[in-house]
């Protein structure tokens, strides 16, 4: 059992109160034995449970020092590391990730919990490239293989108010480029929402434009922030690709597309993500995996519930199903006013298609314009459900409360995706030849390629170029 510790410094450790402690060893929430009328109480398991309940707070610390006698792995350090989804298929091939960095509570202690010897650090804005290699126990001498990261998306989203880099969260991602470059590894690859390819670098209110206010600059034309992202990339002598992937191609039982731009430090310019599965056997490709292939044969649920308003609806409705198949005057009391708004909302009394991939997960599955109903039962999908569509091991154990480990796979990159990075740059620092599939439909959306974007961005240039010489010709 290890070392061993009495009650009142467990729950000393824990900060609650001794009967609790009892009762945590009764239930077999820690690992106990009974020594006459006292508990002996493994430390290990209090530890375990502190990180697991937020009881006890995942502190930062160095990586343990990797054994010199095993063979080499190549080495990878993580940023915005989340819940570590994308990490997990990085390391199925083969890397070495020696360093997580994550600000958010719960997601530390969900990296604390499985990865214990993986150096543990904090807000990013607050370490310098010195402090970085320190932590992942790397000289300056040592090549860094690959620098990995999806820095905060809320910035750029299309559903949020497309701040960019006048945004917090879109310094961070400044910031992150900024470290990345000064820690020059082999490759960089930095993922993020759709809206990155539109998204202006600097915002300007649509109140304040217009022929009475002056011409938008380059910076807050649409795509500007990527366009400033890559320039900076390309003046560092790195070599990118890009495009928007949905995770489907890749394996995941998901529709998630995600922007992953890959950055080689030898200036040429990698191939795209080779695909293993397609929507139609394109390329003779093995069909999305549905939703029946991950979650049919999970045994235990842990959920939130839809209140009883919305259960009465659901009852009616079958598999892939939503509140446009109830009876019309049904469709409009269920929905209310949201029956007479525009727009799809497809969201809103949604049951899941068991002969489909899920659609993109949310961080909250009982919200009113984002259910996500299992496809028979009445209550939403469960947390077991979320992790087996996200591809995280049922063995990997999630902290905090239920609705944060919701928000936590949620986030999370599917690790099909991670893995079809990880087994590309494997192969890029092996000195493989590789082509990328180009006519293959990575997405739903058209010109989301690099090639096409740049061509697309040069354009939109021109135009405002002209738009503005235009404009002084006539306003002198």
């Amino acid at each position: 059992m290890g070392t061993e510790i009495d009650i009142i410094d467990a729950a000393n450790q824990l900060n609650i109160s001794v009967q609790r402690a009892r009762t945590l060893c009764r239930q077999g929430d820690l690992k106990a034995r009974k020594l006459g009328s006292s508990w002996l109480i493994s430390q290990d398991s209090v530890e375990k449970y502190g990180l697991k309940t937020a009881h006890k707070i995942a502190q930062n610390h160095p990586a343990y020092c990797i054994s010199t006698k095993s063979q080499r792995k190549p080495i990878a350090l993580s940023f915005f590391s989340g819940a570590m989804g994308f990490d997990l298929g990085i390391e199925k091939t083969g890397f070495e990730i020696r360093l997580a960095c994550e600000i958010d509570k719960y997601c530390r202690q969900t990296i604390a919990l499985n990865r214990p010897n993986t150096a543990l650090l904090g807000d990013i804005s607050e370490y310098t490239a010195d402090d970085i290699r320190a932590a992942a126990n790397l000289k300056e001498s040592d090549e860094i293989d690959l620098v990995m990261g999806g820095p905060p998306c809320q910035a750029f989203s299309t559903a949020g108010k497309r701040q960019g880099f006048n945004d917090d969260r879109g310094n961070v991602f400044l910031k992150y480029i900024d470290l990345a470059l000064e820690l020059k590894p082999n490759y960089i690859v930095i993922e993020n929402v759709r809206g990155l390819l539109s998204c202006p670098m600097e915002h300007r209110p649509h109140d304040q434009r217009g022929p009475s206010f002056p011409d938008l600059s380059t910076d807050e034309l649409k795509g500007g922030a990527l366009n400033f992202v890559i320039k900076r990339l390309e003046s560092a002598g790195y070599g990118f690709s890009f495009n928007l992937y949905n995770s489907a191609n890749f394996g995941t039982p998901q529709i998630r597309e995600r922007v992953i731009i890959i950055c080689s430090r030898n200036g040429k310019e990698p191939p795209y993500l080779t695909p293993t599965h397609s929507e139609n056997r394109q390329l003779g490709l093995p069909k999305w995996r549905d939703l029946r292939s991950c979650i049919s044969n999970i045994k235990k649920h842990h959920h939130l519930n839809f209140p009883e308003k919305r259960l009465r609806y659901y009852r009616m409705l079958k598999p892939g199903k939503n509140w446009r198949n109830l009876p019309v005057e049904l469709q409009k009391e269920a929905m209310g006013k949201s029956y007479y708004a525009g727009g799809g909302k497809t969201g809103f009394l949604r049951r899941l298609a068991w002969n489909k991939p899920s659609p993109t997960l949310v961080t909250h599955p009982a919200m009113p314009a984002t259910d996500l109903a299992h496809p028979v039962e009445n209550r939403p999908l469960s947390i077991e459900e979320y992790k087996r569509i996200q591809e995280f091991p049922d063995n990997w154990e999630l902290a905090g409360p239920l609705i944060e480990q919701y928000k936590q796979v949620g986030n999370a990159v599917p690790a099909s995706l991670g893995l079809a990075v990880g087994r590309l740059v494997k192969a890029l620092l092996a000195s493989e030849t590789l082509t990328s599939t180009l006519d293959f439909p990575y997405s739903r959306y058209k010109n989301t390629s690099h090639t096409q974007w740049i061509k697309s961005f040069e354009k939109e240039i021109e135009a405002h170029n002209q738009e503005t010489m235009q404009s002084e010709l006539t306003f002198g």
